[in-house]
């Protein structure tokens, strides 16, 4: 039955909220075309970010017809990257959901924007649900269930409105912080991703990871942390390297990075850094390097471990590596020396097992060498190693393994002792 008449009531202070003083024809519009099965549709307005909402039921074929799930963040900037988290097709409580459908199963805040600006076909754009819409379309086209089912449908969404949407419709379905770090980043806007692009970093017209994972995309933690510390590295002067702390950092995850927002800020201009640059592309072939590296030796039956493929991404070796790239930018003999690990003739270029049976006397019996842990006395260890590989250029080998580990530990003792110093003389 098409309903036409619609009483909108406005939940929220007009006062406030001036701009959205069209919101009752665009609901009116909403309403025409999904035909709610309320005849009141109240609208409230989120009183922290000022988004406006109602919440309502559609039927199945309405939803499936006039909605999708292939939805950006940004339609206007950044159309061809996606928000949504991807439908995990093999998994269990998936099943459940669609089995659940087919029997009739009405399902609930399905969260969706209202927005005509783009693909007019389908206005509802549905934020958070895409699984339970995948289950209910599965459930109209199989078996023609048509029941009623829950929306909560925003309108009139900014930039910001629309990613704290999304980050909390994902917040629902647990969110890796991964995919929280890309919602992020691209509310942001694209420089990111088009610099990981550019470097080699990110296939043309691929995104982050929404999951750190062995083969898979960089995450944009990764990436953060390879910038950041490519430029704290350059802080530190050559002559000095051994009298300073030269530890990296490692960015947050899954919630605001203030040193990184702070960073962007200030740092306008990164995206035409040809140092950066270099730096990216550099890394970006190192990365290859090794997975081809051990790809080949195990085709040779060459007893090695597989995660080896994918060490340069761990970490502790990718800020490091990142942060003496800094360090050495001032020196282009050792940079170049750097840079030419990637070009090793025999071995990975990491040389992962002679990394592997590193160790100093106070690690635990459980430790597994060199560039496994994430803690900064595993990062500060690896810049001591590829500042040290730096000076003659001839890869890594145990020697020189065990050599950077050493000094990591007498610097850190050096600094350690400088502290004391100072507080017993100004004590």
């Amino acid at each position: 039955m098409n309903k036409t008449n619609y009483t909108i009531i406005k939940c929220f202070s007009e006062k406030k909220l001036s701009k959205h003083n069209d919101v009752e024809e665009v609901i009116v519009q909403f309403a025409q075309i999904f035909e709610p099965s309320e005849n009141n549709l109240y609208v409230f307005a989120d009183s922290r970010t000022g988004a406006l909402f109602c919440e309502c039921h559609i039927s199945a074929k309405k939803l499936i017809d006039f909605s999708t799930i292939d939805v950006p963040l940004d339609p206007d900037e950044q159309s061809e990257y996606r928000a949504n988290r991807d439908i995990a097709e093999d998994s269990t409580a998936f099943e459940v959901m669609r089995s659940d459908a087919k029997a009739g199963r009405t399902f609930s805040n399905i969260v969706c924007e209202y927005d005509v600006s783009y693909d007019e076909e389908h206005p509802l754009k549905v934020i958070g649900g895409q699984h339970r819409f995948i289950a209910i379309k599965d459930a109209l086209d199989d078996g023609e269930i048509n029941e009623n089912h829950g929306v909560k449908a925003y309108f009139r969404l900014d930039m910001d409105q629309r990613l704290d949407v999304q980050v909390i419709s994902n917040i629902n379905i647990s969110v890796s912080p991964d995919l929280y770090d890309r919602l992020q980043e691209t509310a942001s806007g694209p420089e990111l991703r088009d610099w990981c692009q550019k470097v080699g970093l990110l296939e043309k017209g691929k995104d982050f990871s929404a999951k750190r994972e062995p083969n898979k995309p960089i995450t944009v933690r990764t990436v953060r942390s390879f910038i950041l510390n490519y430029y704290k590295g350059q802080e530190v002067s050559t002559d000095k390297f051994d009298e300073v702390d030269t530890t990296p950092i490692l960015c947050k995850t899954g919630k605001p990075d203030p040193v990184w927002e702070e960073f962007r800020k200030t740092h306008k201009n990164i995206w035409k850094d040809a140092g950066l640059d270099k730096a990216g592309k550099e890394f970006s072939t190192l990365v290859n390097a090794q997975r081809i590296a051990i790809e080949k030796m195990r085709l040779k039956d060459v007893k090695i471990p597989a995660a080896y493929s994918e060490k340069v991404l761990t970490f502790a070796v990718m800020t490091a590596w990142a942060y003496v790239a800094g360090v050495l930018q001032s020196n282009n003999v050792r940079l170049e020396r750097h840079y030419d690990l990637k070009s090793i003739p025999k071995g990975d270029p990491l040389n992962g097992s002679a990394m592997a049976n590193g160790s100093h006397r106070t690690d635990p019996e459980n430790y597994r060498g060199l560039g496994t842990r994430n803690d900064s006395k595993e990062m500060g260890r690896c810049v001591e190693l590829f500042f040290a590989q730096a000076e003659n250029g001839k890869g890594i080998t145990p020697p020189l393994v065990d050599l950077a580990i050493k000094r990591y530990h007498l610097k850190q003792d050096k600094l350690d002792l400088n502290e004391v110093e100072k507080k017993v003389k100004h004590g």
